[in-house]
């Protein structure tokens, strides 16, 4: 019977409409816990999905928001929607237009390709779902901050965000969303790769991050891993790899951070425990590998490699690293011995407050970083300083490389 009633409405619809019929009717008589592979082509959206069926477009069907709106709404739990173009959204922020909205738990979304959007994927008081394997872009604006995020989770939580490819977004956003997991996603060309704004608990592993604004962004969220990710060619003016802001129990460990101009920024512990646990990464051939501000220190700092930095630390004030617990990492500015062959630095690793570093305090002097000039005046100032230099940091055990 429910054969006879698609024919019939596909015989009255008129033929202008068949040109980019909606694929609502086909989700309307698809049966709770069926499957759904429609014929290829175009069909027109929005298209809202209430009922626990899996949608297959074998690669071969395209979902036009025309312009209006967000494209699919995910509503029902347990849904697979997989192997579909979704684009052309509408264009309102507020209204976060998406190409895709969920708003249910233990949805699949995978294999996707979403384009020409506003907001990429829009997790909304979700949880349990795997959005994966997807790629998506956002509209081509030439300011990022006018796109969208690519994929925005609010209030959701034990969510699984993994491999999918996203260029030219705004950011991937997580705001009060705890216990996720973003693992193995390639990001470039974006404002924020990754923010997280009040996210517990969350963990960022094995992404690539490259040619975006700033990396990864943590501001007021505890208790996050942020492991094996390898960040790249953040080169704009005042862009980061890392920043953390306001938050406590961070892991930030095994990472790779390339060819930037800041490694990580980080603000002193307001608290005994707004501690960060600095371990097993790579920092490799930025500006300024490490910059650290506020009045004191207390983060962990191990194990950590140096390499082919302008600026191996830099610092706010004298006591901004200084308390920080820093051992066992490797410094290639290391001038020390190992006479036991132990592979530690039979002397403690200190960087000094020299004049190399007036451009910390005036940015202008930035200029004239590395240049002959300010290594003169900091060759003077060693030979014959006028005051004492203030101790930055000091490694009790330096990896001897």
């Amino acid at each position: 019977m429910q054969y006879l009633a698609r024919f019939l409405f596909l015989l009255l619809i008129p033929a202008s409409a068949l040109a980019e019929p909606s694929l609502q009717l086909f989700i309307d008589f698809t049966r709770s816990g069926g499957t759904l592979r429609p014929p290829p082509g175009t069909y027109s959206g929005p298209i809202t999905i209430k009922k626990p069926i899996i949608l297959d477009g074998m690669n071969q069907v395209t979902i036009d928001g025309r312009g209006a709106g967000t494209v699919v709404h995910i509503q029902a739990d347990n849904v697979t929607f997989k192997n579909f173009h979704i684009t052309n959204s509408g264009n309102s922020h507020d209204q976060v237009d998406a190409g895709i909205l969920i708003t249910s738990d233990n949805a699949t979304v995978e294999d996707n390709t979403i384009d020409k959007v506003l907001f990429g994927i829009h997790l909304q008081q979700a949880n349990s779902n795997t959005v994966q394997r997807n790629t998506i872009s956002s509209r081509r604006l030439d300011e990022p901050s006018l796109r969208g995020e690519s994929i925005r989770l609010w209030y959701s939580n034990q969510n699984l965000i993994k491999d999918n490819q996203i260029t030219s977004a705004r950011d991937l956003l997580l705001t009060n969303s705890a216990d996720n997991i973003i693992t193995g996603n390639t990001i470039e060309k974006s404002r924020i790769a990754m923010e997280l704004i009040h996210s517990s608990g969350n963990t960022l592993s094995k992404n690539i991050i490259s040619d975006s604004d700033t990396g990864v962004v943590l501001i007021y969220s505890d208790d996050n891993n942020i492991v094996e990710n390898e960040i790249k060619h953040l080169r704009n003016i005042g862009s980061s790899a890392l920043a953390v802001k306001g938050s406590s129990q961070v892991t930030i460990e095994g990472n790779t951070v390339l060819h930037c101009r800041t490694g990580l920024i980080a603000n002193t512990p307001t608290h005994a425990e707004n501690i960060l646990n600095i371990e097993g990464n790579k920092f490799l051939y930025n500006d300024v590998a490490m910059y650290f501000y506020g009045d004191k220190g207390g983060h962990i700092l191990h194990d950590n490699f140096f390499k082919e930095n302008i600026t191996e630390v830099a610092v706010s004030a004298p006591l901004s690293a200084r308390g920080n617990d820093w051992r066992g990492n490797t410094w290639q500015s290391y001038q020390g011995f190992d006479q036991n062959n132990d592979g530690v630095g039979d002397t403690p690793y200190e960087v000094y407050l020299y004049s190399d570093r007036l451009w910390m305090d005036r940015p202008m002097v930035k200029f004239f970083r590395s240049s002959p000039v300010l290594e003169l005046v900091d060759l003077v100032e060693r030979l014959a300083p006028f005051s004492d230099p203030d101790l930055i940091l000091s490694d009790s055990e330096p990896r001897f490389d």
